[in-house]
């Protein structure tokens, strides 16, 4: 089991190579990377491990890759349920099963493996410690502050990574934060239906992603959990409209009414719910994606994982961007321990800079979210054609773009083939 607060006769470090403020993917793959070449490094949580978060837990290809990268692939696939494809399901309840390299696991047990991992590599774990503002010397980022059980404690570093999350506040704090509201929001409950497992054993095998108008804006999802446990959940892209002012609002919208309604018109999600077990509360997150509400970095100070919004918003995936983005800080820290900070800077924003395109097309995928029926004719052809139902796993696989196929131009494309 790992140590949460250390005892007070153990005196929490006060100095470190790079601090790494937040142990979910991005920040975890960052200590372990530093750490693993020889790097002193903190890594900061605000939770004990292990600890829920908020996520549909599918892990797709390219979270496969950074596992892989990691060295922890292996671990997860013994622990994770295999998931042999995606059933897009499209407004009229039409379906097209897209095959892939996929599979579930909760978040509570994926991130505990990579603190684990990042432990095992010489990264030492605080916890729990909450983020609280940033330390600077001569306008420079030299450390962090944060409360404890204690009080508070400050640890200077040669840098600090800010891998913190969705939620704005830290990001205000380190004063990197460009808009305070999030790109979409998502809502998730786990549901135990070990009868419904046994009964339908296809359904733990699949990933269902459904749109319908019901649902404009978004989608609905049921993903199968190892166990008989289900994760269901609808969440929306664009969620917050653009003002004159430079801000946003908030549409109108209630989240909880959206998931009841997925619940209403999925047969699938329905039958759950109505034989399954609530496995404690239906909780909700912000999401941010498409690299941008946020700034990369200042001297002394990179920012990472969906803290620069390491999320697709066609599909409100992130978790493998969230731990190549981190992976990506680090590397940007090993340029040189006396490099100037705006090479490091200059040399992480290049890499990013090189994501940003395939964010770009997601985002423009995700307009289907606000146009259901474009996946009703994507779901209709994919049905009568191959080569299209091999373009959907080349969208799960990063290697087709999917405004091919999630826009209206790329669907008048379909209708012509």
């Amino acid at each position: 089991m790992l140590a949460a607060d250390p005892p007070q006769s153990t005196p929490l470090p006060t100095s470190c190579d790079v601090l790494v403020v937040g142990a979910g993917p991005a920040g975890s793959a960052c200590a372990q990377w530093l750490a693993a070449r020889g790097q002193q490094v903190l890594l900061v949580d605000q939770h004990d491990f292990p600890r829920d978060k908020v996520c549909g837990d599918g892990l797709i290809p390219d979270t496969h890759a950074a596992l892989q990268r990691l060295g922890v692939l292996d671990e997860v696939k013994s622990l994770a349920t295999p998931v042999t494809d995606v059933r897009f399901v499209g407004p009229r309840g039409g379906h097209v099963d897209v095959p892939g390299t996929l599979c579930v696991l909760p978040r509570k047990v994926l991130d505990h493996v990579l603190v684990r991992a990042a432990q095992r590599a010489g990264a030492q774990l605080l916890t729990p410690l909450r983020f609280e503002a940033v330390i600077e010397t001569d306008g420079r980022v030299s450390g962090a502050r944060f409360k404890t059980t204690a009080g508070t404690h400050d640890i200077s570093a040669r840098w600090v990574v800010l891998a913190t999350g969705a939620v704005p506040q830290a990001l205000i704090a380190a004063g990197l934060c460009d808009r305070r509201t999030p790109s979409g929001v998502a809502l998730r409950g786990y549901v135990k239906n070990e009868a419904l497992a046994a009964r339908q054993p296809e359904r733990t095998r699949q990933l269902h992603m459904v749109w319908h108008p019901r649902l404009r804006g978004g989608y609905g999802w049921i993903f199968p959990a190892p166990g008989g446990l289900f994760n269901i959940g609808a969440g929306m892209t664009g969620s917050h409209l653009p003002q004159k002012n430079g801000k946003a609002r908030m549409q109108d919208l209630n989240l909880r009414q959206m998931f009841d309604a997925f619940c209403e018109v999925y047969p699938p999600a329905a039958e759950l719910m109505q034989g399954g077990e609530l496995q404690g509360d239906i909780k909700g997150a912000p999401l941010r994606c498409s690299l941008v509400g946020g700034r990369w970095s200042r001297p002394g100070l990179l920012a990472t994982g969906e803290a620069v919004g390491s999320t697709y918003a066609f599909s409100g995936e992130g978790i493998g961007k969230a731990m190549e983005t981190g992976i990506l800080a680090a590397e940007a820290l090993l340029l040189d321990a006396a490099a100037p900070d705006a090479d490091v800077q200059q040399r992480y924003a290049a890499a990013l800079r090189v994501l940003k395109p395939k964010f770009d097309l997601y985002e423009t995928a995700s307009r289907v979210n606000h146009h259901p029926w474009i996946a009703d004719l994507v779901v209709w052809r994919a049905r009568r054609s191959a080569s299209i139902r091999r373009r959907l796993t080349g969208v799960l696989e990063e290697t087709q773009n999917p405004g091919r196929l999630f826009t209206l131009r790329g669907v008048t494309k379909l209708l012509f083939e």
